[in-house]
């Protein structure tokens, strides 16, 4: 699929969220005409008597703007309340995560947009239902992966092991952003880090994020510094 990055993760609660809004607010202001989608959302909540996916409500605040509600349909075809595995939440709700259907809404919105960011859920091993992992959506998505990492000790093995298996299914790796998950000072594993992924996994590092506790214009000013590789995105997404 063309004008797509699928935003994977190492594992759960390594930023990408985070990642994916800051990537959609610079992307926007930059004039691309780019959307978000989170195909899978566990915990997501009620507000305002529908279930939401609070993920995208990220995604649209840091971007500043509301999608219809067709669009937000699209952008967030699987809900589930229970904060676990998709495949669990889909065994609960005895509905699991189509990847037929969350390609044709990937379709849809890129017959509307420019570009599409796609954020996942979990690691890449992530069961989405019995049989089939994050992995094999994101083959049957067919864009680059982004894989966001957290910058701490044991990064470098969870990174190596993620772009290991990418390589292995034949997906593409645009490359690495490091995420700070923790109000800690930069150290020296955190220092050296980025070098050592970039080495071993032969990998370019487009982002290395400070930790920021508020979502607010200062604080996305100060992710768009730590992006030194979003030129090369946005100019992969216009010429795909």
């Amino acid at each position: 699929m063309k004008s797509c990055i699928f935003i994977a993760g190492t594992g759960t609660d390594v930023g990408k969220t985070v990642v994916t809004a800051g990537l959609l607010r610079l992307l926007r202001g930059r004039g691309i005409d780019a959307v978000s989608m989170k195909p899978v959302q566990t915990g997501a909540e009620w507000i305002d008597g529908s279930l939401m996916a609070p993920d995208l409500i990220v995604h649209w605040t840091a971007a500043g703007f509301l999608p219809d509600p067709v669009e937000r349909a699209l952008m967030g075809p699987y809900l589930y309340e229970p904060a676990c595995s998709p495949h669990l939440a889909g065994r609960m709700a005895g509905s699991y995560p189509e990847i037929g259907r969350i390609v044709s809404c990937a379709r849809a919105l890129l017959d509307s947009h420019e570009a599409l960011l796609i954020e996942g859920a979990g690691g890449l091993m992530a069961p989405l239902d019995e049989t089939r992992t994050m992995i094999d959506l994101m083959k049957a998505l067919d864009c680059p992966a982004l894989i966001v990492a957290h910058r701490g000790l044991g990064t470098i093995n969870h990174t190596l092991l993620s772009l290991a298996a990418l390589r292995a299914a034949e997906i593409e790796v645009a490359g690495v952003v490091l995420n700070e998950t923790r109000d800690e000072p930069r150290d020296f594993i955190r220092a050296d880090n980025p070098n050592a992924i970039a080495k071993f996994g032969a990998v370019r590092i487009l982002g290395d994020v400070d930790y920021f506790r508020e979502f607010d214009d200062a604080a996305w000013d100060r992710f768009a510094a730590c992006m030194p590789g979003l030129d090369e995105l946005a100019q992969g997404l216009r010429n795909s």
